[in-house]
């Protein structure tokens, strides 16, 4: 190693920047080579460090991705929040603006998208993993107990089937339609469209209004 490379290196260390350099090479060979197409040594490479520097931080590559999925969870959770809005204009319109929000964020992120959903990682790996995925799917379920308070007592279906269902939904038209990357599939329509159109046959059938 030159002194040169040694000096960015504890540079790093020092200043707290090796950890999310790793994170920020991890995010480009996700989106170059898929979340199973690069090693820890790739990662320590791209960010220009040692291979042994990673384990200053990272117990190995799966905690790496780890790490890439929980930054990933944390955005995804600030755009369905933004998406929901509090409910408004009104909780209806809000509710759709969640799903489109998803297709938002799998369009916009990439390689965040797949560490969350695409790598194999237990969703229990580490604690700081499982609270972030619990607190985005928290924005929607906390949606659609709202939501479900719009339709008489004895007609509301669980607020927990239905936002599974509804992350079913928009999940699989993401995964499918709406990506960032070479993975997605042509559509005669836009992604957006789709959605919206199967959530309004969705929550019709379950007897919510269109307007709230």
């Amino acid at each position: 190693m030159s002194w040169k490379r040694k000096d960015r290196e504890e540079r790093g260390y020092h200043h707290g920047n090796l950890r999310e350099a790793l994170i920020q090479a991890a995010r480009e060979l996700i989106k170059e080579k898929g979340p199973a197409g690069f090693t820890f040594a790739d990662a320590a490479r791209s960010a220009g460090v040692s291979a042994a520097a990673p384990y200053r931080h990272f117990r190995d590559r799966e905690a790496l991705l780890a790490d890439v999925a929980r930054e990933g969870f944390q955005r995804f959770e600030a755009m369905l929040a933004t998406g929901w809005a509090g409910g408004k204009p009104d909780v209806v319109t809000a509710f759709h603006n969640i799903g489109r929000a998803y297709l938002a964020f799998a369009r916009a992120e990439p390689a965040y998208y797949a560490a969350m959903f695409e790598s194999g990682l237990p969703p229990d790996l580490n604690v700081e993993l499982r609270a972030a995925g619990d607190r985005a799917f928290g924005v929607l379920r906390s949606a659609a107990e709202t939501l479900v308070g719009l339709l008489p007592a004895g007609n509301r279906p669980p607020a927990l089937m239905m936002s599974l269902h509804v992350w079913s939904l928009s999940h699989g038209i993401a995964s499918l339609f709406g990506r960032g990357d070479a993975g997605r599939r042509s559509l005669p329509m836009t992604a957006e469209e789709l959605l919206e159109s199967a959530m309004l046959v969705y929550l019709q059938g379950l007897g919510f209004p269109q307007k709230a």
